[in-house]
């Protein structure tokens, strides 16, 4: 039988199309919001443009320390046409608010910039100020009808830093997920959102840091490490950020309550939960609550969680006890 040499190239060139686009396991890494983020995923094509674009359009959206941005200009208006990047943040803010009865709430910029962290970094904590400031804090204060913000009083702004990292986490997922990408880990400063398999063909592993006063990059030492997948991980503390003053250490969570750093026995708390969003803004809330109480609520939403206080104790869930010990 003679054969068709055009139907043998053809099948040549299917075959050399096939091998290059073999999904393969690569990495994306940069810096983004002073912190740096890494990606893992695999793909049979490079997804660097579609992982920037996804950053970039949450940072035109939520970055407080651009004037520019969304927020900026949302904090200097008494209401404001909004898009869908800061009505999913309020959202989720105003549920987990509710849910730790305000313990976490992001209109607290101007106390948490009183105390010295974020911007500016000038610490003035004077009473007759705090208690000012507390008058114009309270997301409760504020709502969203069809698109435009309103805010009870046009002084009240918004600092959405502790729950930012999470949801850009979430957006590049997504935006993976639309390129149909289904194997992969999205970290950015710490917060994590796994899907799908790990290189090796399990679960993803992530080690969670032990609390070491004032530890950073180089310094840093395992406490426990978890595998899971379809799901975002968020590690809160006040080891590494916070003021010395007068020999007491002032941690950047700030309580609603009173206006000051919280004063409580809360060193970390670490959180799984469906989103990374959700999982970074309860980490916060936490934060900000005494350990019985945080402990009552974590029982509540029957999430993993981990809780570190007092003298480096550990206390966690089942659901994280689980996956702590799972592979």
């Amino acid at each position: 039988m003679k054969r068709n040499p055009a139907i043998a190239i053809l099948l040549l060139l299917l075959l050399a199309c096939a091998a290059c686009t073999r999904p393969e396991w690569r990495k994306e890494s940069g810096m983004v919001w002073h912190t740096v983020y890494n990606v893992t995923y695999l793909s049979d094509r490079d997804m660097r443009d579609t992982i920037m674009a996804a950053l970039a359009d949450v940072d035109r959206s939520l970055n407080v320390f651009d004037p520019n941005s969304l927020v900026s200009r949302a904090n200097k208006a008494s209401s404001l046409a909004v898009d869908s990047n800061f009505i999913r943040v309020h959202a989720m803010s105003l549920k987990v608010s509710r849910l730790s009865d305000g313990a976490f709430d992001p209109t607290l910029g101007p106390l948490i910039r009183a105390w010295g962290f974020g911007e500016g970094h000038k610490a003035t904590p004077d009473t007759a100020r705090i208690d000012s400031l507390l008058k114009i804090t309270g997301i409760e204060k504020t709502r969203i009808d069809s698109g435009i913000l309103r805010k009870e009083n046009p002084l009240t702004g918004f600092n959405f830093s502790a729950v930012a990292k999470g949801y850009g986490v979430d957006r590049v997922a997504a935006a993976l997920e639309r390129n149909g990408v289904t194997d992969y880990l999205v970290e950015i400063g710490g917060e994590i959102r796994a899907s799908g398999m790990s290189p090796s063909s399990r679960k993803w592993r992530v080690g969670i840091d032990k609390p070491l006063l004032g530890a950073g990059p180089d310094n840093r030492v395992t406490e426990t490490v978890v595998a899971f997948t379809g799901m975002g991980l968020a590690t809160s503390g006040n080891y590494r950020n916070f003021h010395q003053e007068g020999g007491r250490r002032y941690g950047h969570t700030i309580s609603r309550e009173t206006g000051r750093p919280s004063q409580n026995d809360m060193i970390s708390a670490s959180v799984l939960a469906p989103t990374c969003m959700e999982a970074d803004a309860l980490a916060t809330a936490f934060m900000a609550l005494p350990s019985e109480k945080g402990k009552a609520l974590a029982k509540r939403l029957g999430l993993p969680v981990m809780l570190i206080y007092g003298d480096s104790i550990m206390w966690a869930t089942p659901e994280f006890l689980r996956i702590e010990t799972a592979d």
